[in-house]
C-alpha cells in the first residue's frame, strides 16, 4: 500500500505508474496476441473480424473499468482519510452491483451479436466469425468485472504491482495457449476467443485469492457485506458517470468502425492492427492520469490542497515527455510493428494503409496525454460529470471527422479527425481546471 499523502510527488507518481503502464499493456496483450497470431496463422479475414469485435467488446470493457475507476476514487478518499470501514462497505456495494450489472450486459450482448454486426455493416465474407468471435468474448465480461473491481481497491491504497503481477501470469498464458492451439493445431478463431475468456477468469480468481490471503484489512467484514445504501449511492455516484465517460468513446469507436468497415477488408485490417499500435501507446499517459487521480483524490481526503496543485502539475510534465518520445518511437519502428499483424501476399497492402494512419498520429500523441492528465485531475477531484462532457465533445468530433473525409482520404482522416478532437477537449479542460484548483485550495 501507498500513502500519497506524504512524501516525493515525483516518485509517488512514477512509482504507481509503471506497474500500472505494465499491467494495462498486458491487459491489451490479450486481444494483441490475438490478433497477431490470427492474423499470421488463420488470415487477413480472423484478423479483420476480431478488428470488428474489438471496438464493441471495448465499450463493454470500459464501461466495467469506468464503474470501477469511480469506486476505486471514493475508496482512495476513504483510504485518505483513514476511514476503513467506509472503504470496505464501499468494495462491497461495488461487487454486489457490478456483477449483477454484468450479466444483464452479458447475456443481451450474446443473443443479439448478429443484429450488432448488421448494424456495423460487417461485410459477409467475415460476418460469420465475427458473430463467433464476438459471442464467445461476451462470457468474459462478469470475470473481467470482478478482476477490475478488486484490483480497483488494490490501486486506491496505492498497489500497482500486485494487478501487473496476475496479469502478467494471464497474459503470458494466454500468448503460448494461442500459439500452441492456433499455431500447431489450427483450430481456428474460436480458440482464440476461449483462451481470452479463460484468461480472464484466471486473472479475477488470481486477484480474490489475493485479496483474501494477502490484503484481509481490505475485505469486508461478515456485517459489512450488508447493503449500506448512502455508501451505495455514493460509489454509483462516482461509478456511474466514470462508466458513462468510459463508454463514450468506445460508442463514437464503434460509429468510426462502421465507416472503416466501407473501405475493404484490408483497410479493416490496417485499422485493427494501428488501433492495437494506438493502444500500447497510450497506455503510459492513461496510466500517470491514473497516477494523478489517486494522488489527488487522497491527499483531497487528507486536505492538502498545496500537494495537489504540485502533483498535478508534475504528473501534466511527464505526459508531455512521454508523449513526444513515443512520437519518436513509432516514427522509426511504425512499419515492423505493422509487419507483426500480417505476413504473406496481403501484407503490403495493409502494411501501407497502416503507415497512412500512422504518420499523422506520430505528430500528436502529446494531445491525448495532456487530455489524460486533466482528465485525472477531474476525476481525482470529483469531477468526473466534467469527464463525460469533455470525452463527448472529443469523440463527437473525432466520429464526425471520419464520417465527412473517410471516403475521400481514407484511413488518414481518423488520425486527422483525432486531433481535432483532443484539441477541443483541452480547450475546455484547461481553464476548467485551473480555476477548480483554485476554488478547491480556498474550500480546503
Amino acid at each position: 500500500m501507498r500513502d500519497m499523502t506524504e512524501g516525493s510527488l515525483f516518485s509517488h507518481l512514477w512509482r504507481y505508474a509503471l506497474p500500472l503502464i505494465l499491467t494495462n499493456w498486458l491487459q491489451l496483450a490479450y486481444n494483441a496476441a490475438d490478433s497477431m497470431i490470427a492474423g499470421r496463422f488463420i488470415g487477413r479475414q480472423a484478423l479483420a473480424a476480431e478488428g470488428i469485435a474489438a471496438p464493441v467488446m471495448n465499450l463493454v470493457i470500459l464501461g466495467v473499468s469506468g464503474l470501477c475507476i469511480g469506486a476505486g476514487v471514493f475508496m482512495s478518499e476513504r483510504y485518505g482519510s483513514k476511514d476503513m470501514v467506509s472503504f470496505r462497505k464501499s468494495l462491497s456495494a461495488i461487487l454486489k452491483a457490478g456483477i449483477l450489472m454484468s450479466f444483464a450486459v452479458m447475456i443481451p450482448g450474446i443473443l443479439l451479436t448478429p443484429l450488432i454486426c448488421d448494424a456495423l455493416s460487417v461485410p459477409a465474407e467475415i460476418h460469420g466469425l465475427s458473430t463467433v468471435y464476438m459471442r464467445i468474448t461476451f462470457l468474459g465480461v462478469p470475470f473481467t468485472f470482478i478482476y477490475n473491481a478488486l484490483a480497483a481497491a488494490m490501486k486506491s491504497v496505492g498497489d500497482s504491482k500486485r494487478p501487473l503481477r496476475f496479469l502478467a501470469i494471464c497474459s503470458v498464458m494466454n500468448i503460448i495457449l494461442d500459439l500452441i492451439l492456433l499455431g500447431v493445431f489450427h483450430l481456428g478463431i474460436v480458440t482464440s476467443a476461449l483462451t481470452t475468456v479463460f484468461a480472464e477468469l484466471v486473472s479475477a480468481a488470481l486477484a480474490a485469492r489475493c485479496m483474501l490471503n494477502e490484503m484481509k484489512e481490505l475485505v469486508p467484514r461478515k456485517e459489512e457485506w450488508t447493503t449500506d445504501r448512502s455508501i451505495l449511492k455514493k460509489v454509483m455516484g462516482y461509478g456511474l458517470p466514470a462508466a458513462l465517460q468510459q463508454a463514450v468513446q468506445p460508442i463514437g469507436k464503434v460509429l468510426i468502425q462502421s465507416q472503416v468497415n466501407m473501405l475493404g477488408v484490408s483497410t479493416i485490417a490496417a485499422f485493427s492492427a494501428v488501433s492495437r499500435i494506438d493502444s500500447f501507446a497510450l497506455i503510459p499517459e492513461q496510466s500517470i492520469a491514473a497516477s494523478i487521480a489517486t494522488l489527488i483524490a487522497q491527499n483531497r481526503g487528507a486536505k492538502k490542497p498545496e500537494r495537489i496543485r504540485r502533483g498535478f502539475f508534475t504528473g501534466i510534465a511527464m505526459e508531455i515527455a512521454y508523449g513526444i518520445f513515443i512520437g519518436i518511437v513509432i516514427l522509426f519502428s511504425g512499419r515492423y510493428l505493422l509487419s507483426l499483424f500480417v505476413k504473406g501476399s496481403e501484407a503490403a497492402e495493409v502494411i501501407q494503409e497502416g503507415m497512412a494512419y500512422l504518420s499523422v498520429m506520430i505528430f500528436i500523441y502529446t494531445l491525448p496525454g495532456l487530455t489524460n492528465g486533466f482528465q485525472g485531475y477531474c476525476r481525482g477531484a470529483g469531477r468526473i460529470p466534467v469527464t463525460i462532457f469533455c470525452t463527448f465533445i472529443q469523440i463527437s468530433l473525432r466520429t464526425l471527422g471520419t464520417y465527412l473525409l473517410a471516403a475521400r482520404t481514407g484511413i488518414r482522416s481518423i488520425a486527422f479527425a483525432s486531433g481535432i478532437g483532443w484539441t477541443a477537449m483541452l480547450l475546455f479542460e484547461i481553464p476548467y481546471v485551473l480555476i477548480h484548483m483554485k476554488h478547491m485550495e480556498e474550500q480546503i
